[in-house]
């Protein structure tokens, strides 16, 4: 019986944990939504420094993840009162929580490219 409780509660400790990651992935699913916080990452952009350095993004698609990254409160759009009107996006202090998660995935990005790269070499 004792087997059995412990399994139970490792199974609802796993299942806690799963649940957890699917719930950060639901707020960053998509194509395009981690590197626009890579970018922002390293400071406020305009709407077109942001299409220019997240390489391949459309118009539509970066105005529909910026909207939806401010909606889950990991972006701030600020509306400057200039002519012509300038819009800077950035990073909240909330969606600053995700650059060490953003940071440790770059770093394995780059030792995966070295690993494969190095296996295509041999």
């Amino acid at each position: 019986m004792s087997k059995k409780i412990h399994s139970q509660e490792r199974s609802e400790e796993c299942q806690g944990h799963l649940r957890a990651i699917h719930d950060t992935l639901d707020v960053l699913n998509g194509k395009w939504k981690i590197s626009i916080i890579g970018s922002l990452s390293f400071g406020k952009r305009r709407f077109m420094e942001l299409q220019r350095e997240v390489e391949g993004i459309g118009s539509k698609m970066l105005s529909k993840e910026l909207r939806e990254l401010e909606m889950n409160e990991l972006v701030k759009r600020t509306v400057h009162d200039t002519k012509p009107v300038t819009v800077e996006y950035e990073l909240t202090d909330y969606g600053g929580t995700l650059q060490s998660i953003i940071s440790e995935m770059a770093k394995w990005g780059v030792q995966h490219r070295k690993r494969i790269m190095q296996q295509v070499i041999v």
